[in-house]
């Protein structure tokens, strides 16, 4: 499998495409105007403590304040004792305690950043953990003599009572010691740096900003060997040779400047991609699809046969169905960024071995996915139950707002129910004042209707009001929006 990333910069607007094969797998996109808050460490301020919510609201400088929960709230004196830790949050803060905070969770919605007191500083190889003692290794790294090794190597590196503690991560499996070395003294520096601004701020402020999204997906995007990186803007080009060639000189090579005709994007219709990526269908390669809904409580997928009719029987086309929308929906999840509770409803099957591999194959077509995610067995009711670990908005709360007409529902009324309505509103303006003629003004569709289907039924209603109702279309008029205007 080839991997590529391609990065795409303007003066407004950084995005981030991974690719495998040739196909979109992930899309990172920041905006000056919606900068990501995600791992940005803060000097907040305790505004209000919710003891019925063991949960503190911090200011930190943003419009919303920020959300602290008590299991979020780090206390030193209590590290080696967990069972001794107070619970409650009345004991850990007060109103207007100084606290040192990072965003956990970016704003969502209407809802404040998420923040934790845990602070995590991640850099190419480690994960420094501040007053937290202690080494361990990414689960992704399954060779158990390779994850001796490297615990044993940074153990050494960081000494037995070292204060903070380390986790190795994915991309340190072929690190050698000078690499985790450079990676614990960088980190430990900024750290130090991180700590003197927390104390020298007379005030509420951000005292550490994640590194800029190109060279950020550098850092996390990529786990495995990658082909090549291209690049459209100097500067940033500029900026990840020079973060390259410092933290990851195996990448130095792969980073190339795109100074080509086409946009960099248009190379493998990448925006195409995105624009399939905010409809909620799906179509698979056999002629199945998937349905895919995104709410504020939970995504669901819905798996369905579509024109994919099979060689065979029915149990092996569902099956095979199944087997091609697994792939497909790891990859949905991750290219969509879909986070929370997930909900798939596959095509039921009767064989317990086909369930079994539709299973394995969702696992093993999420390994990749770098957001953590945990999958339930198959429910009573033929469901899969899962989640995946939600840090950011989605693609779609990133790149849409509800519509206009249908505030977000998805529907709006049909044009009989808009006729029905207008009718009771003459009725309902005919019992209350004295009118003369009225006036409906209506989306063309809807006059059409009332001329014909609904004529008759709009002469009784000049009858029995004895008043004319005179209809006149709107081009510019909403489906379901329509005046009734007394002349």
């Amino acid at each position: 499998m080839q991997e590529e990333i391609l990065i795409n910069a303007t003066p407004r607007e950084v995005r981030a495409a991974l690719l495998s094969d040739g196909v979109l797998q992930e899309l990172l996109v920041e905006r000056v105007s919606r900068s990501s808050l995600l791992g940005n460490i803060y000097k907040g301020r305790v505004k209000r403590v919710l003891p019925g919510m063991q949960a503190a609201f911090i200011e930190i400088g943003l419009e919303r304040t920020a959300f602290l929960h008590a299991s979020d709230v780090h206390t030193r004196d209590t590290d080696e004792a967990d069972d001794a830790r107070p619970t409650d949050i009345q004991q850990l803060l007060s109103d207007g305690d100084e606290v040192l905070v990072q965003v956990s969770k970016e704003p969502l919605g209407t809802k404040g950043a998420r923040l934790s007191s845990f602070i995590t500083i991640p850099s190419r190889y480690l994960v420094l953990r501040p007053h937290r003692p202690g080494v361990g290794v990414s689960s992704r790294i399954e060779d158990e003599a390779t994850r001796e090794r490297l615990r044993s190597e940074l153990t050494a590196l960081v000494g037995e009572d070292a204060p903070h503690g380390f986790i190795v991560r994915t991309a340190a499996e072929e690190a050698t010691v000078e690499q985790l070395e450079a990676d614990r003294l960088f980190l430990q520096k900024l750290w130090q740096r991180i700590s003197s601004s927390f104390a020298d701020q007379p005030g509420v402020a951000c005292i550490h900003a994640d590194v800029p999204l190109a060279v950020r997906a550098l850092r996390d995007l990529v786990h495995r060997p990658i082909e090549r990186i291209r690049v459209d803007s100097a500067d940033c080009f500029d900026g990840m040779l020079e973060f390259a060639q410092e933290f990851m000189p195996e990448l130095f090579p792969v980073i190339e400047r795109y100074e080509g005709r086409r946009p960099i994007f248009d190379l493998y219709a990448i925006d195409d991609e995105i624009d399939r990526s905010l409809d909620c269908k799906v179509n698979l390669k056999s002629g199945g699809y998937l349905i895919v809904e995104q709410t504020e409580a939970m995504s669901t997928i819905d798996v369905n046969t579509g024109a994919y009719v099979g060689r065979t029987n029915l149990e092996e086309t569902i099956f095979k169905t199944n087997l091609e929308a697994a792939t497909a929906i790891a990859r949905q999840l991750r290219l969509r960024n879909l986070g929370g509770i997930i909900i798939i409803d596959f095509i039921d099957m009767q064989a317990e071995h086909h369930r079994e591999q539709v299973l394995n194959a969702l696992e093993a077509a999420l390994a990749p996915d770098h957001a953590r995610n945990q999958i339930n067995h198959v429910s009573p009711l033929g469901l899969i139950e899962m989640t995946r670990k939600r840090t950011r908005e989605s693609l779609e709360h990133m790149l849409c707002e509800p519509c206009v007409v249908c505030s977000g529902t998805g529907h709006i009324k049909t044009p009989e129910t808009v006729c029905y309505e207008i009718f009771r509103e003459i009725l309902r303006q005919h019992r209350q004042f004295p009118l003369g003629e009225l006036v409906v003004l209506a989306h063309d569709e809807v006059v059409e209707l009332l001329l014909d289907e609904e004529a008759g039924y709009l002469a009784e209603l000049e009858e029995l009001t004895g008043r004319t109702i005179r209809l006149q279309a709107q081009n510019m008029q909403l489906q379901d929006a329509f005046d009734v205007v007394p002349m």
